[in-house]
């Protein structure tokens, strides 16, 4: 079995959190490199990694926070022109996922229609 296929439940957690980077296999080592959105994230691919006994064997492992990410729970001030699609595209990275942020504001949102400029929005994790 090649470390690939070994540690196949750790690529995968990655790969769900689309981290940017790689997993290669050299040198007899899998080398686990990229960047990921929380520590949440890094955690759980972490965790993914050490369910494999001798992972302190086989993988070289560097995993960080994209500096660029967008902190869980930000914020965003709306502004004309705005839409929950066009904000969710932005900061959630697909514009299917306004119904997130609806969902997270339902104490200033009825309507995905009806947002305003100048509405404070909370920002959920993509």
């Amino acid at each position: 079995m090649n470390l690939r296929d070994k540690y196949n439940h750790a690529i995968q957690i990655a790969k769900g959190f689309r981290m940017e980077g790689a997993a290669e296999e050299r040198d007899g080592k899998l080398y686990f490199k990229g960047q990921v959105q929380s520590q949440d994230e890094v955690n759980e691919i972490w965790t993914a990694i050490k369910t494999v006994p001798d992972w302190r064997n086989d993988v070289v492992a560097e995993v960080t926070i994209d500096p660029n990410a967008k902190p869980a729970g930000a914020t965003y001030t709306v502004k004309a022109g705005d839409t929950l699609s066009k904000i969710a595209k932005e900061h959630l990275g697909d514009a299917n996922a306004y119904m997130k942020i609806l969902d997270a504001n339902k104490s200033v949102l009825s309507d995905p229609d009806k947002i305003k400029p100048g509405q404070v929005l909370t920002i959920p994790k993509a």
